[in-house]
């Protein structure tokens, strides 16, 4: 069943699991995520950012076909389809019409008081419509950027002032990880993270959770993190299955024999980064 963000984080913010993302690229992605969490009858959140949204023929067709699945499948465990990094509110407008329960406006580009007066539009149009609304603070790097390799953290009394103001119902601070494979090691600053997680009093999301050791994230539970976002190290399992699959049969041309052959990578993945998030079922 589709629901909202806002009632999975808080139960995880008050018995100190985290919910994972698992970004969708194409129906079999989802449908390997959605049997999984439901055998393991644990929550899931399914992110699609705006490549991957467009790439699979617009927010609508997204919406309809996790749907579908759900019904299809008889997911039973609750599903939130979220927007992931969505850039504007007319973006983030477009998911949430379009049937989306969750959207995460990114406006961390700008000035602090600019990315509080965008997160404000998107998080009132979002509450009309029963969508939960994750926002971001500070500066989260691309890691294949080899370029800036400086480690830029959210500062504590703007994300105090951004989530009184704003009203949100997670918060992504920098905290020090990254988006895409780790060059050398992801520097999180629990300190920071501690606080933030007092003072604001929201759940907290750690992005970049591909390549960060089970030690850092198991760590983070108890320092206010509910929600760790997940696609790189599914991406990278897929493909090396994949070009595996196809070194060994060079006849091999069904696009679902090929697709399928990544199946079992996606899922062991699954099941372990669960089990590391020490997720309930609610």
């Amino acid at each position: 069943m589709l629901v909202n963000m806002s009632d999975i984080l808080k139960d995880a913010m008050q018995k100190k699991y985290a919910v994972a993302q698992f970004n969708i690229n194409n129906l079999e992605w989802t449908r390997f995520i959605l049997e999984e969490v439901d055998k393991l009858k644990v929550p899931v959140i399914l992110g699609v950012s705006e490549g991957a949204a467009k790439y699979m023929g617009g927010y609508k067709t997204v919406a309809n076909m996790v749907e579908n699945l759900i019904e299809y499948l008889g997911v039973s465990v609750p599903v939130v389809l979220h927007l992931d990094h969505g850039s504007s509110f007319d973006v983030c407008k477009q998911a949430i019409d379009s049937g989306f329960t969750s959207v995460m406006i990114d406006a961390s580009k700008y000035s602090i008081d600019e990315n509080i007066k965008i997160t404000k539009t998107v998080v009132k149009y979002a509450k009309e419509n029963n969508v939960s609304t994750e926002a971001e603070v500070g500066y989260l790097k691309n890691n294949l950027d080899t370029t800036n390799t400086e480690v830029m953290y959210a500062n504590l009394d703007e994300c105090i002032k951004f989530c009184k103001e704003t009203n949100i119902d997670a918060l992504a601070p920098a905290l020090g990880s990254a988006h895409g494979p780790y060059i050398g090691q992801p520097n999180l600053n629990f300190e920071l993270m501690k606080d933030i997680s007092e003072k604001c009093n929201v759940p907290l999301v750690l992005h970049g959770g591909s390549g960060i050791s089970d030690e850092l994230i198991k760590k983070s539970l108890n320092y206010g993190i509910c929600k760790l976002n997940i696609n790189t190290e599914l991406q990278q399992a897929w493909a090396n299955c994949v070009r595996k699959f196809l070194d060994e049969d060079k006849n091999v041309y069904d696009p679902r024999k090929i697709i399928k052959s990544g199946e079992n990578s996606i899922k062991e993945i699954i099941d372990y980064k669960i089990n590391i998030l020490g997720t309930q079922s609610i």
